[in-house]
């Protein structure tokens, strides 16, 4: 039986979507702009990358073209290769958001069916009877922060006052998230765990998202930094997608990075972390190497997005992109006659764009593998569209949502 993987570069955005201009990001392209902040020269980083947007293995797919496609511009640095490898083209979400549930869940064949809350531009910005049922049901003195922030900013202003008081830091953003964070050792791991499954049952009735534990090391004297063990808890997942037809197929499945928090860990297999993308990418072609016929993988690399989008720079993000084309050869001729590997983006986070929020953008799609005729795929009316090619090239029942391309 076939295989099929669905890899997800966290934030890769291809261009504006259509209605961007009603979540203030019209002219957003995180990858037109990280292209021309390169062939400008702002993207050199001396022994690390210099000169124009480097990426011959995506490139070669038919990434200049789909970005061509989704903005009638092409890329410096990319081109119109006359012979892509890969099945090219991009896809146009219909959730109304642009964040991550709402992105991989599309992806996934089942789009969000609710609209989300979101907590206000206020300070503070969480509802007074939430903040104090928190305060009250985590057995706390009190909270830090309390309003719209950047998570490494926040924790390098308040850590000290955290850790002399043990009150957590919480805050939130333009997505529908409630993160909070708190000293490894000082508050404990798992004390932060369970504070963040209270603050979940607190926010179901106002559709946030995500509850997201961050938690972080360090002291005065070095600073602050935060760990690996973040810990996403979402809102429960729309029945109906690509990983339940899966599992309800019998087929194994396995999640690489955060996929399993992002579906509340339903259907969603067997679930590998790592410390960054490269050790998950790592992990990826190991899990390759064991994943049975008729099995489904599907990896999400989130570094693009928390550490470089996030924090506009847009070096650091161009730098991240090479290193995953470099990788992406070791893992292409991994594949076996009959896979299906999809490349994919859950929404955009423009470097170069105001704020600090993800951007309202398409999302390309590189389909590939040994046997997959490439051809162009022209915009997809929505990311579920994903989820419904790899239902068909699996011969399990379709999602709920998308159009199979197959």
């Amino acid at each position: 039986m076939p295989r099929a993987l669905i890899l997800v570069l966290d934030s890769v955005g291809c261009g504006s979507a259509q209605d961007s201009a009603s979540f203030g990001d019209q002219g957003a392209d995180t990858l037109g702009h990280i292209a021309q902040a390169c062939a400008q020269g702002l993207c050199d980083i001396d022994g690390v990358r210099q000169g124009k947007l480097h990426l011959p293995q995506l490139d070669a797919l038919g990434l200049g073209l789909l970005c061509e496609a989704s903005t009638g511009r092409l890329p410096p640095g990319l081109t119109r290769v006359a012979h892509p490898l890969a099945q090219w083209g991009f896809a146009i979400e219909t959730s109304k958001g642009k964040d991550t549930p709402s992105g991989h869940w599309e992806i996934a064949g089942a789009p969000a069916d609710f609209a989300w809350g979101y907590f206000p531009q206020t300070q503070p910005c969480i509802p007074q009877d939430l903040t104090q049922a928190l305060i009250a049901q985590g057995q706390l003195t009190g909270v830090l922060g309390n309003r719209h922030a950047a998570g490494v900013a926040i924790i390098d202003e308040l850590g000290v006052a955290h850790v002399e008081s043990l009150q957590p830091i919480i805050y939130t953003s333009a997505d529908s998230v409630l993160q909070i964070a708190a000293h490894e050792e000082a508050f404990g791991l798992q004390r932060l765990y369970d504070l963040c499954l209270i603050a979940r049952r607190l926010c179901d009735p106002l559709k946030i998202g995500r509850i997201i534990a961050r938690p972080f090391i360090g002291n005065a004297r070095d600073g602050f930094k935060r760990t690996a063990h973040r810990k996403d808890y979402a809102m429960p997942a729309t029945q109906g997608n690509v990983l339940d037809r899966a599992a309800e197929a019998g087929r194994a499945i396995i999640s690489i990075g955060k996929i399993g928090d992002i579906f509340g860990h339903r259907n969603t297999g067997r679930e590998i972390k790592g410390a960054h993308d490269m050790d998950l990418f790592d992990k990826t072609l190991v899990a390759l190497d064991e994943l049975p016929d008729g099995g489904l993988l599907f990896a999400n690399y989130v570094d693009l997005d928390t550490d470089y989008g996030h924090r506009r720079n847009v070096a650091g993000y161009a730098a991240g992109l090479e290193r995953f084309d470099a990788r992406l050869s070791g893992l292409v001729s991994r594949l076996k006659m009959g896979d299906l590997m999809i490349l994919t983006a859950d929404h955009g986070n423009d470097p170069t764009w105001r704020g600090t929020d993800h951007t309202r953008e398409h999302v390309p799609i590189l389909a590939y593998g040994p046997g997959i005729v490439p051809r162009a795929l022209a915009g997809r009316k929505s990311f579920a569209d994903i989820g419904a090619s790899v239902a068909r090239h699996l011969s399990i029942a379709s999602p709920i949502a998308g159009t199979s391309w197959l």
